[in-house]
């Protein structure tokens, strides 16, 4: 019977200890790149604003979470800003706005002011910094459809201009919930 003292067990060739270091690594590599591929695609929407039209609620530059959860257990409202993916003119992007219309509703927009359904008072929008200006529709929006507008109306590309004015539901990514650069709200 042989005797092998602790030493003895520790001592393994070196390069069966660099085998097993690095699949353990790689294991370790793997697992948290799964986690965080099925984090992004099926919990959270991780988003970069590039462009003005959410100002002063979302700056330019600013990066944004929002949750794919949101929506499972009821349907998206009036004034949530919402992740969505958008093709207009042939590129798909993605865009976070304001959710003004719901499904089936009418959305007339004068003198800058929203009216829904031939309302005789505009919509209250205390999140809107500068006056806005125009006349747009009535847009009549389709059931399980959404019209989108952002908050720096006078300096946005939302659903007044685009070729089909209405976001289906199922074209929605999430709810924004937090900007956490270049600082947490």
């Amino acid at each position: 019977m042989e005797c092998r003292t602790v030493k003895d067990q520790r001592e393994q060739p070196k390069g069966k200890s660099i085998k097993r270091t690095a699949l353990e690594w790689g294991v370790h590599l793997a697992t948290a790149m799964a986690v965080a591929l099925f984090i992004n695609n099926f919990i959270i929407v991780n988003a970069s604003v590039t462009s003005g039209s959410m100002e002063n609620t979302v700056m330019t530059g600013s990066r944004v979470f929002g949750s794919r959860l949101a929506y499972l257990s009821r349907e998206p409202e009036r004034f949530d800003i919402v992740a969505f993916m958008l093709s207009d003119g042939g590129e798909e992007k993605r865009f976070f706005k304001r959710i003004i219309g719901l499904p089936e509703e009418t959305v007339e927009i004068r003198a800058g002011k929203v009216y829904i359904n031939d309302a005789e008072k505009p919509l209250t929008e205390p999140f809107i910094r500068d006056i806005p200006s125009g006349d747009y529709g009535p847009f009549q929006v389709p059931e399980d459809h959404y019209f989108m507008l952002g908050d720096n109306r006078n300096h946005s590309y939302d659903s007044r201009y685009w070729d089909n004015p209405y976001i289906e539901r199922s074209r929605i990514l999430g709810k924004a919930y937090l900007e956490y650069y270049p600082e947490i709200k």
